[in-house]
């Protein structure tokens, strides 16, 4: 996520100038070929253009609304996981004690109940965001550009091993199972409703307030999955795929349509065609480019949902919940990217 005022200019210059080459020369040649070979017959009518434009437009507006759509609601996802882990700290805290049971459990006991059901609630999370990193073949994080850009940060998820992150929270048992599974993070909380029911067992936790607890497991199995919906299916490839043939269609068309206009101003104003046509072209592929970079809020971009920062800030009220002194510092952004 950026975390600054604004991406600069000179930001979208460089992400955007591979393709500023490539409409320099799409202009540069029916100009050169029209001015100096005087072949007058490589024009094409401003009217035909012109309603493609129009067609174009309402296709990426369409489009980056679906992806703004895709953004939003894993932020929204991500909100309500916040607000659920600091529900489940507090219930937790609240809701496994001694005071059903046939002999009072020490404070120990107590103590040590509510760490493990607290910190693998927060393996769960380091787990889930490690698995919404893994990349697919639908998503531009590959994409030259968006590689040459991720210089400027560094995504939390590629960096460190899944195994060496959810070692400090879970036993050494519990993580050799778990290494073991497809799905670790739907397995952990498999782990946190055995758990819930040992408690049951053992009078720690009576019926009410396991089934509230059971609730919120629910809850974020819920979340998890939506996560997933947005993870395992993109946005619709026949819209994308159509939507950049016409983007390309419209930009190789743009300078056939602007040479007579400019023509018509006489002199050598028939060059202007060159940069006229390339920020026309610019301005097209740059929104299309704006909507690809939206599309996929967990692939590691500099747009991406900042789960890494609000893992910590979950891991540091938690903790803060069991009255732990040595916390963790907030993630920072690095070059105004937060991830």
């Amino acid at each position: 996520m950026h975390a600054g005022k604004k991406f600069s200019l000179k930001e979208v210059l460089i992400w955007t100038r591979r393709e500023i080459f490539k409409f320099i020369l799409i202009a540069l040649i029916p100009t050169l070929l029209y001015s100096i070979f005087n072949w007058k017959w490589m024009v094409v009518p401003w009217l035909p253009i012109a309603l493609i434009g129009t067609a174009v437009a309402f296709l990426i507006g369409f489009k980056n609304n679906a992806n703004y759509d895709r953004l939003w609601e894993a932020r929204q996802i991500w909100g309500a996981i916040v607000n659920s882990s600091r529900s489940w700290g507090i219930m937790v805290k609240d809701f496994v004690t001694s005071r059903h049971a046939a002999s009072a459990a020490s404070d120990e006991l107590l103590k040590s109940a509510h760490t493990r059901l607290i910190y693998r609630h927060m393996a769960w999370l380091t787990a889930l965001r490690h698995q919404l990193r893994q990349p697919r073949i639908w998503e531009s994080a590959s994409k030259p550009y968006n590689i040459e850009y991720r210089q400027l940060y560094k995504v939390p998820e590629w960096e460190a091993d899944l195994a060496e992150d959810l070692k400090p929270f879970l036993s050494a048992q519990e993580l050799e199972y778990l290494l073991k599974k497809k799905n670790i993070a739907t397995q952990i909380i498999g782990l946190q409703s055995a758990e819930l029911r040992k408690l049951l067992d053992q009078g720690l936790i009576e019926d009410f307030r396991h089934m509230e607890l059971e609730k919120m497991l629910t809850d974020f199995y819920t979340q998890q999955g939506k996560c997933e919906r947005i993870k395992n299916f993109p946005y619709p490839r026949q819209f994308a795929t159509i939507n950049l043939y016409f983007v390309w269609l419209f930009i190789c068309l743009v300078p056939f349509g602007m040479l007579p206009e400019f023509e018509k101003l006489g002199g050598g104003f028939v060059w202007l065609t060159i940069p006229f046509s390339v920020l026309v072209c610019w301005v097209f592929h740059t929104m299309e480019k704006i909507g690809e970079a939206t599309e996929n809020p967990f692939e590691g971009g500099a747009n991406d949902i900042p789960m890494a920062a609000l893992c910590r800030t979950i891991e540091i009220d938690l903790r803060d919940m069991l009255d732990e002194s040595n916390l963790p510092e907030p993630l920072k952004p690095v070059n105004n990217i937060l991830m």
